[in-house]
């Protein structure tokens, strides 16, 4: 019989371990509210710390075509206008580069690194160190827009400056 107890209270005590080691906190930075900058930073159990980048009202959210990672136009004139600032004062930033649903999971997540890598690349060429600027890319796991319709791809299909 306490051979018995003592198997069960062994059991009981491997299956707490187990489910304590399954719970998870995230480690996804929370949007936070500011005063029109962008927040960049170390997300730790304390929250998101670092410095801001104040984009000064300049688009920080550049639009891709279908299929491409190369820079529009109007992204080129936007970017142009952060390095200057980023020269100006360097800050750490994020570039997190995104992809619409269409196409396997993988594909879309090397085409949201292609697409960061575009931006990081340019603003290299403006000047701006490339120590200071990380990429990541969420493929197509974090739409702007749920839907699934030419005008929500477009949407989804981009580059974040954080």
């Amino acid at each position: 019989m306490m051979s018995h107890n003592v198997k069960s209270g062994l059991l009981v005590a491997l299956l707490a371990v187990l489910v304590s080691a399954c719970s998870s906190t995230s480690t996804e930075p929370q949007p936070t509210a500011s005063t029109g900058g962008v927040a960049t930073g170390a997300v730790s159990n304390d929250g998101l710390s670092g410095s801001v980048y104040d984009a000064g009202g300049i688009d920080t959210v550049f639009y891709f075509d279908f299929d491409q990672a190369t820079l529009r136009a109007e992204a080129r004139a936007a970017l142009t206008m952060h390095a200057e600032r980023l020269r100006a004062r360097p800050v750490n930033i994020r570039l997190e580069g995104h992809a619409d649903e269409r196409g396997t999971r993988e594909y879309n997540m090397a085409l949201g690194e292609r697409r960061a890598n575009a931006v990081r690349e340019f603003l290299a060429l403006q000047g701006v160190d490339g120590s200071m600027v990380e990429v990541i890319s969420y493929g197509e796991e974090s739409p702007a827009v749920m839907e699934s319709n030419e005008g929500s791809w477009a949407l989804n299909r981009r580059v974040e400056l954080k």
